[in-house]
């Protein structure tokens, strides 16, 4: 099958909605020369094309090959331009970039008053909204105009720009600092995982401690205790210490909702915050907050007042869903759950530009669980095997490590026992080149392995022997990881006492309550 063609201006314009396709067109045909444009004709062609098709365009005989390289930038930056003047993507950001603009212009014609006023606005309005880099921007320029220009107004002038300039710069340097340990410590976590021993807790606690900035809590803004709860958070994720990561999720999204005009400014970080909220309930087994949580996401994102975008849909679908399956799998409820199997992976097509790969591959592990928890064993394998067989994705190794030890045990239970023994050789390679072959694993794999040689009279007994090893990790600090990825308790229970899986989960989950 021959590879499609990508290209980031048909991208653009495919994203383009009917109202923003009419505004573009009034736009570039302000000016009548531009009805013939090149530009145009080339907008026009990829707006009726369904896959970018270079060869399509240069048979369309209006622009040559040496042509098309510039006339796609062009057409590129005058959709920007147009965009940028939707009112539908106007934001206190934008508006904040266009007073500076409009500023400058004013300076650079020499009208210090006209500029001066324009700054003193946006100054304002930044630091209302938190957004002290574009604010420390604004006194600079403040700064400069007067160096030059002696406005008389205020007699202290000259310090009160530079106490505010100070204080700024001092809280933009602790916001930069916290985002990068926040940003630092969700990379390693997406490359490794939870920490494995104690070696490695060691290593990630003193690494957090020694680039966590020292600051006066009083001191902060929204903006710095955002980055502050988010470096925390992943922190605690790292050390799976899931109490503090609902400790720290929960004064995220309560920060929020303390300010509610910043969910509008910052919806994404609302979503995200909302979204490490529910995981660690899910960690935590706390299926009464969890529900609560998951219905107030549900009624803030259908609010009208909630943000609009691609990038917003997209986040949307993809906490809202993996969040709806996580419920069915607390409840025990994997029947019920399967119905959403088709919404999942038609909300995959319609934001698979805009989501990537590592999550859509966290969608297909949850819906082989779904279908593992349910019984149905084949269609299980069927969606591990879109993670197994995708040899050129960087994710989590222990998300690949448990997929490849569930595909094992759905093997066992669809009675494709032919495969098993070479499955066994290639999971324990894997996991020795991944450096990821614990005890919970160690203990599942001898037990797959020796399947062939127990008598059908024998096996209650070996499920209950593998039960009785395995309980004493459950609570294991690293060992514990492996049962946030697979239930492996509940199935052997199953088998000990005749019940389903999701019979076992239920009484479970009605003991909690």
């Amino acid at each position: 099958m021959p590879k499609t063609q990508k290209d980031n201006l048909f991208d653009l314009v495919k994203s383009l909605s009917k109202s923003e396709k009419r505004q573009f067109k009034l736009y570039v045909g302000r000016l009548g020369v531009n009805e013939d444009a090149k530009f145009m004709r080339l907008f026009q062609i990829l707006e009726k094309q369904t896959t970018y098709n270079e060869a399509q365009i240069l048979k369309s005989g209006t622009i040559t090959k040496n042509q098309l390289s510039n006339i796609k930038a062009h057409l590129y930056k005058q959709l920007l331009v147009s965009l940028r003047l939707n009112p539908s993507h106007q934001n206190v950001r934008i508006h904040l970039r266009e007073q500076l603009d409009f500023a400058t212009i004013l300076y650079h014609k020499g009208l210090y008053n006209q500029s001066l006023k324009i700054l003193d606005r946006a100054k304002n309005l930044a630091l209302q909204n938190e957004e002290k880099n574009i604010a420390y921007e604004i006194i600079e320029l403040e700064k400069v105009i007067e160096s030059q220009y002696i406005t008389r107004s205020i007699s202290n002038r000259a310090d009160q720009l530079t106490i505010e300039a100070r204080d700024v710069s001092q809280l933009n340097v602790i916001a930069s600092k916290l985002s990068n340990l926040s940003l630092q410590l969700y990379g390693i976590f997406l490359k490794k995982g939870y920490v494995k021993n104690d070696e490695e807790y060691k290593i990630i606690t003193q690494y957090f401690h020694d680039r966590m900035p020292k600051f006066d809590v009083e001191q902060l803004g929204f903006r710095e205790k955002l980055w502050l709860n988010k470096a925390y958070l992943w922190y605690s994720f790292l050390i799976q210490d899931f109490r503090s990561c609902y400790k720290y999720s929960l004064k995220w999204t309560e920060l929020f909702h303390s300010h509610p005009e910043m969910i509008t400014l910052n919806p994404v970080f609302y979503l995200r915050g909302m979204q490490y909220l529910l995981e660690a309930l899910f960690y935590i087994k706390d299926i009464g907050r969890f529900k609560e949580t998951l219905e107030k996401l549900e009624m803030a994102v259908a609010s009208d007042s909630f943000p609009k975008s691609e990038n917003i849909e997209s986040l949307i679908f993809l906490h809202l869903y993996s969040h709806k399956i996580n419920l069915h799998f607390m409840e025990g409820k994997f029947e019920e759950g399967l119905p959403l199997v088709k919404e999942v992976l038609e909300g995959i097509d319609e934001h698979r530009d805009t989501i990537d790969e590592h999550h859509i591959m966290i969608l297909y592990y949850k819906i082989a669980c779904l279908y593992f928890g349910a019984g149905r064993n084949k269609m299980c394998i069927e969606y591990l095997q879109k993670i197994i067989c995708n040899k050129s994705l960087q994710m989590r190794e222990d998300l690949l490590c448990f997929s490849r030890i569930l595909n094992l045990v759905a093997h066992y239970e669809a009675g494709e026992d032919y495969h098993l023994e070479r499955l066994i050789k290639s999971t324990y390679k894997f996991l020795i080149k991944m450096e990821d072959l614990y005890q919970v694993q160690k203990e599942m794999i001898r037990f797959l392995r020796g399947l062939g040689d127990i008598y059908p009279h024998q096996l209650k007994n070996e499920f209950q022997k593998l039960y009785d090893q395995l309980k004493q990790y459950e609570d294991d600090p690293y060992e514990r990881r492996s049962f946030l990825y697979l239930d492996i308790l509940s199935w052997l229970e199953s088998h000990i006492t005749g019940k389903s899986i999701p019979e076992i989960i239920q009484g479970k989950a009605m003991a909690v309550k």
